[in-house]
């Protein structure tokens, strides 16, 4: 390897353990350049559930791969906070293309894994199906376009049906969201809503063991993973990138480097140098979601209520296993975002006032939900970007790539999102130029194209995405 530079980052060594997806840390003296101590064609930062996924399709396409990670084990920073919900409502073709190609294989899990027959748990999808209730700001009429066009299942109900599909749902029209301390939040509703179903949603059942099953995938495939590895440094030679160093003075050569480094990858992309041509930025943002008793009658033994999209009131909720109900929420305008300068700064437990908030938003819909007084449920820390819709690119740095901006909404996506990776790394390796011929992959269940130009770092904002926090 030609001798290269080595940019370098700052001090993260005392963050808490919770949050240390990709930890970057400043060479000690002496170590500008370490000893490369293994080579690869690849590697890859971060081993949640898409870093997992893009190493899996990576060897796939018969490269050599090492994925890096801070953290004990695969799935163990925001994917592990994620609630998992598979939904279809996005305002693009590209974007319900993607999710509707990913339920397949989510359906198909052990197939696209190659898992072994008695090979170990595998995560599941539950298809509780979705209820989107009907809100303003959501384009209903061009998504079920969309779905049409598309094949995407769906019923459009009026508040009749919605009141009788699940039993105990409050049909009021509240919009817009308001605070609870406004005294316009506690009004009668001002009219009813609807709602359309998507049957085949739902959400898969452990996020955590999803990240997991996708790593032993790729390691079946000869991936490296090595955990608790720090990154503290991009290897740069002839204007390309050339691999990375790590807190322990060793160093992994490789000609390709794939940023998914979770709420980490804006720090990482500081130290690579890159990021001055990207019109999307993408911020830490600290989440909670809440975990209490389902109301009466929203699940029935193992057969689970329907995950519901409340943005009318702000929150969304899904059922669990033991008569459960987890409660998120959709970022209403009405209460500020918990945007976090560094992710060390986020507080690591539920909050009681956003537990509060969110569960009384939560019972408006469902009545008959009662509220313990102690806040139980996980907060994590989210990487997500200024128009809530990913990146999924190269960069201005020769062999550097990206997948941020993911958390929350993505997680559904991770099957194809590493497909996407794959076939724009060997798009762009082999002389494409993605940025003015932006690849297309075709789904293989679904047969759905999708214009990976749509991720693009540097595409118009895209102010009518629907792709709000939610999962």
């Amino acid at each position: 390897m030609t001798a290269g530079r080595v940019v370098r980052g700052r001090d993260v060594e005392n963050f808490p353990a919770m949050l240390r997806h990709l930890s970057v840390v400043p060479a000690g003296p002496g170590t500008d350049r370490g000893c490369v101590t293994e080579t690869a064609d690849a590697v890859v930062v971060g081993a949640g559930v898409i870093g997992s996924a893009t190493a899996l399709e990576l060897a796939r396409a018969g490269r050599r791969v090492v994925v890096v990670d801070q953290l004990p084990g695969p799935g163990q920073g925001s994917t592990s906070a994620s609630s998992a919900i598979v939904r279809f409502n996005y305002s693009t073709a590209d974007g319900i293309a993607a999710a509707w190609e990913a339920r397949q294989h989510w359906l198909h899990w052990a197939e696209h894994l190659e898992a072994p027959a008695g090979g170990g748990p595998l995560a599941r999808l539950r298809q509780t199906g979705i209820v989107m209730l009907d809100v303003p700001i959501a384009p209903k009429k061009r998504v079920l376009e969309l779905y049409d066009e598309l094949g995407v299942p769906y019923e459009d109900w009026d508040a009749a049906a919605l009141a009788a599909r699940v039993p105990g749902i409050d049909t009021g029209r509240f919009w817009p969201p308001k605070r609870l301390d406004d005294d316009a939040f506690w009004a009668e509703p001002d009219g009813q809503l609807g709602a359309f179903w998507n049957p085949d949603g739902g959400f898969v059942d452990d996020a955590q063991l999803a990240a997991a099953n996708l790593a032993a995938a790729a390691q079946r495939r000869g991936v490296t993973f090595r955990f608790r590895s720090t990154v503290t440094g991009v290897r740069q030679a002839d204007g390309r990138v050339a691999g990375v160093d790590l807190a322990s003075g060793e160093s992994v050569s490789a000609p390709v480097v794939v940023n998914v480094a979770g709420p980490w990858s804006s720090g990482l992309n500081r130290i690579a140098g890159v990021g001055g041509d990207f019109t999307i930025s993408v911020r830490p943002m600290r989440q909670e979601v809440h975990h209490v008793p389902a109301p009466p009658g929203y699940n029935n033994g193992d057969q689970l209520g329907p995950v519901i999209a409340d943005l009318d009131l702000g929150t969304y909720m899904r059922g669990t296993p033991g008569d459960g109900l987890l409660v998120g929420g959709t970022e209403p305008e009405c209460e500020p975002l918990q945007w976090l300068d560094a992710p060390e700064d986020a507080a690591p437990n539920p909050t009681a006032s956003l537990y509060h908030s969110q569960l009384t938003r939560a019972a408006r819909r469902l009545p008959g939900l009662r509220v313990p007084g102690t806040p139980r449920g996980i907060s994590g820390v989210y990487d997500v970007a200024s128009d809530w819709t990913p990146i999924y690119d190269r960069t201005a740095l020769d062999g550097y790539y990206v997948a941020m901006g993911t958390s929350g909404n993505q997680f559904k996506n991770a099957p194809v999102t590493g497909q996407f990776m794959a076939a724009i790394v060997d798009a762009v390796e082999n002389g494409r130029d993605h940025d003015t011929d932006p690849v297309r992959y075709r789904g293989p269940y679904t047969g759905g194209t999708v214009n990976l130009g749509t991720f693009s770092r540097k595409r118009p904002v895209n102010t009518a995405s629907s792709g709000t926090v939610m999962g």
